[in-house]
């Protein structure tokens, strides 16, 4: 009886809802035609369509001007003489017409939702464009507003079907313009296929543009190609903006955005690269080619962050995939975290997919076993002296089959080395006995390598070529004094730089040094006494002075062996500048800040066991130049 009872009442409910369902259709029925015989119908569209172009004006900062609405019924109205101007009171969108229909349903809740648009002899300034977008303010949390704004906006802002005849756009940078015609641009469908004329000074390319536009599913893809295969896509103003050439074959870009839950609106989606060639004198001295590149991503956006979730993001390089953390936060200050954790991939799929142009010394390097990497970076800029930096390389079974362009074996016997400042070679000579003026790692000073340690790298004995610590702390005090106020190179890097590198400011000369210093810490292709033998022997101790014989015999006319405590902690001082060694004197008295070096320098060495208190005791600190640096001193 029960069911029976339940039954009707749920029949009940569904004849309710149809009869409402009904009442719906008739009423809005009765509207449309009410309006569509009456002479305010004009009016009632106008006004929302007036409406809707000032809430435009308003949200962007822009004035938008026309000179005529003319109205074919209620869902249809042709807008002639249209332009878009900047708060510069630059246009930026210029049309002659734009027809629209318009979704009548909507239009009765207060809504323009175009159904379609049709738009002649359009075009974009975005010379305009970027003045209006440069003064967009970050302030406060309203990037993540207007990021979220932006999505909104991309996936409301196109029709499924819209076609623009005499599409132009302009973009103008000093004297130099890039033009852009597209003779049809057409979406069908949610679907488009367009044909590019590119204009850049006087070379002109040929692209096609295909994808989709936001339909149900709420996506958006594209794929940009040159119509020639045998030519590459380049892109415009970055030489002359950026001092950069981008080239690539195809770019492909997908974005989806889902529901906005719990105050986080998420955008996820794909893009990839192929055949990308890349040159910028800061990234490398040669050009970069990656064959493949390509990201599967999730980003988060919150009311104080932007957040790329790991689990759900994706980086291939070439063999190699990673997935990166990042988080970006602004609450009082800026908070960034990132973070990259990679497990027993194998050493083989990372050297054959780092990009060509990277590693010079390193390209064609073949090895087998595991690796694996951790990666961390908190910094808090409100507390920077809590950073984090974490970053460590750790193998099993690693093993170097083949070495690559340079056998990272050289320093163990003789080999040449070129000097270079400022990308110029200066100085050529060997390392090794051929050289009168090199001195094995016995015939020196036993204080020297103490001293250089104290100032440099006091675990060089021990480490494995990096000190994660001093890293950090050089990281914090850089950012907090906005400036490169201190490096965190170990003695193992310094030396790597002289022997195999030249001294050009790139971050792949950077992460060269690295990954040569970690294969030979690793693999101990050198030993610690032949690197310090060889550093001491390299090293810059003044303006065209190399070596340890020649600093000897520079700044005190003595034999390397020969040198006192107090000389070699002298020379351990000037290491971090040797062409301004000359400020730490008045007139040939050495300034009195080398005497608080010298002690605390002293107490090390004694607090380590690497002299003896007696040696400690007579020690003198007291410098007499009696080298030909003395004379330079005298002419100052």
């Amino acid at each position: 009886m029960a069911k029976s009872t339940g039954f009707k009442r749920n029949n009940q409910k569904r004849k309710m809802k149809i009869t409402y369902r009904k009442f719906q259709i008739a009423t809005i029925c009765i509207l449309l035609l009410i309006l569509a015989i009456s002479k305010s119908g004009d009016m009632f569209v106008r006004f929302f369509i007036k409406q809707e172009l000032q809430a435009i004006e308003k949200q962007y900062g822009l004035t938008i001007q026309y000179k005529a609405i003319v109205l074919k019924g209620l869902n249809e109205a042709l807008i002639k003489g249209f332009i878009i101007i900047s708060a510069d009171s630059e246009p930026i969108v210029k049309a002659n017409s734009i027809r629209i229909e318009i979704d009548t349903k909507k239009l009765l809740a207060k809504k323009i939702d175009i159904q379609q648009l049709d738009a002649d002899k359009v075009t974009i300034n975005c010379q305009a464009l970027n003045q209006e977008t440069e003064s967009i303010s970050l302030a406060d949390n309203e990037y993540i507003s207007r990021a979220e704004r932006i999505v909104k906006d991309i996936f409301r802002s196109i029709p499924s079907t819209t076609t623009i005849h005499n599409l132009k756009v302009v973009c103008q940078r000093e004297e130099k313009q890039w033009i852009v015609d597209i003779p049809t641009f057409k979406v069908k469908n949610n679907s488009f296929l367009m044909e590019i004329r590119s204009k850049e000074y006087e070379v002109e390319d040929e692209w096609i543009c295909s994808g989709t536009l936001p339909d149900d599913k709420q996506k958006i893809n594209l794929r940009l190609y040159t119509k020639d295969p045998a030519k590459k896509i380049v892109l415009p103003f970055i030489e002359e903006k950026w001092g950069a050439r981008v080239k690539f074959d195809t770019l492909a870009f997908e974005l989806s955005r889902k529901t906005k839950q719990s105050g986080i609106q998420t955008v996820q989606g794909k893009a990839g690269i192929k055949g990308l060639i890349l040159y910028h004198e800061l990234i490398s001295p040669d050009t970069i080619v990656l064959d493949r590149g390509f990201i599967n991503y999730n980003v988060n956006i919150g009311k104080d962050f932007l957040e790329m979730d790991s689990s759900k993001t994706s980086i291939y390089l070439n063999k190699l995939k990673l997935n990166p953390y990042i988080k970006i936060e602004k609450k009082t200050d800026w908070h960034i975290k990132a973070a990259l954790d990679k497990k027993d991939f194998p050493a083989e799929s990372f050297f054959s997919s780092i990009p060509k142009g990277i590693f010079h010394h390193v390209k064609g390097l073949k090895a087998e076993g595991t690796m694996t990497y951790h990666f961390l970076l908190d910094v808090d800029m409100a507390n920077v002296e809590n950073l984090r930096f974490e970053s460590t390389l750790q193998s099993k079974n690693f093993r170097i089959l083949r070495y690559g362009n340079t056998d990272l074996r050289k320093m163990n016997d003789s080999f040449s080395l070129v000097i270079y400042e400022e990308g110029r070679p200066v100085r050529t000579f060997k390392l090794g006995y051929e050289n009168p003026d090199f001195r094995p790692y016995g015939s020196i000073s036993r204080y020297l390598p103490y001293a250089i340690m104290h100032a440099e790298d006091a675990g060089f004995m021990h480490h494995a070529g990096f000190i994660p610590d001093a890293f950090e702390r050089s990281l914090a005090q850089n950012i907090t004094e906005r400036r490169f106020a201190r490096g965190g190179s170990t003695l193992s890097m310094q030396l790597v730089k002289n022997v195999f590198l030249n001294h050009d400011k790139t971050i792949s000369r950077k992460l060269e040094e690295i990954m040569i210093v970690w294969l030979i810490e690793t693999c101990r292709l050198t030993s610690k006494q032949r690197m310090f033998e060889v550093y001491m022997n390299v090293i810059e101790w003044g303006d065209n002075v190399y070596g340890v014989t020649e600093a000897a015999r520079y700044y005190f006319a003595k034999e390397p062996s020969a040198l006192n405590l107090g000389e070699c902690v002298f020379l351990s001082y000037i290491i971090s500048a040797p062409k301004q060694a000359h400020y730490h004197f008045n007139g040939t008295q050495i300034k009195p800040a080398f005497y608080v070096f010298y002690r605390d320098a002293v107490k090390r060495l004694l607090q380590r066991g690497w002299i003896t208190p007696n040696e400690a005791a007579s020690g003198n600190p007291a410098i007499i130049i009696r080298g030909p640096f003395r004379e330079r001193l005298i002419k100052l």
